[in-house]
């Protein structure tokens, strides 16, 4: 498995455990919970009433969970918080792999550079990990994440 795929796993995979940990709970922000008539809540819930009607469903159709856009930017907040390191990942790419425990070694990074396609000199690394940094984000963002607009060129 590539690095990139270890990053699309670290994020996707984590938003797809935290759709099936908040099923029986209020839905996170940004969560998508697909109505299923199955639920077993002992109060009444206002989001399971009007099925279509809440705003975790507009523009989503039931059972489409392969797709639908999972939100990047909560999920790698939550993961650069509980690393427990002053961290942003919105700017850099090693932050990024740090929070997502994902190794962050100049030789990951060539590694990863490599594999996304990059031409310029791996030598230097502050080109390249700007251009790695954007490159994941565009990345994310075509396999189904939902990035924030200003990370996006």
């Amino acid at each position: 498995m590539g690095i990139f795929d270890s990053i699309k796993k670290a994020i996707f995979g984590e938003a797809k455990a935290d759709t099936v940990a908040t099923s029986t709970s209020a839905p996170a922000p940004g969560a998508v919970v697909p109505p299923s008539g199955t639920s077993t809540a002992p109060a009444s819930s206002p989001a399971g009433t009007p099925v279509g009607q809440t705003t975790a469903n507009i523009g989503t159709a039931p059972g489409s969970m392969a797709s639908q856009q999972v939100d990047v930017a909560p999920i790698l907040d939550k993961a650069a918080k509980d690393s427990g390191q002053q961290l942003n990942w919105k700017t850099s790419i090693v932050d990024l792999l740090k929070a997502l425990k994902i190794d962050s070694s100049l030789t990951a990074r060539k590694e990863l550079a490599q594999e996304l396609g990059y031409t310029g000199d791996t030598n230097d690394s502050a080109t390249m990990n700007v251009w790695l940094h954007k490159a994941v984000i565009k990345k994310l963002s075509e396999n189904g994440g939902k990035v924030p607009a200003d990370l996006l060129d």
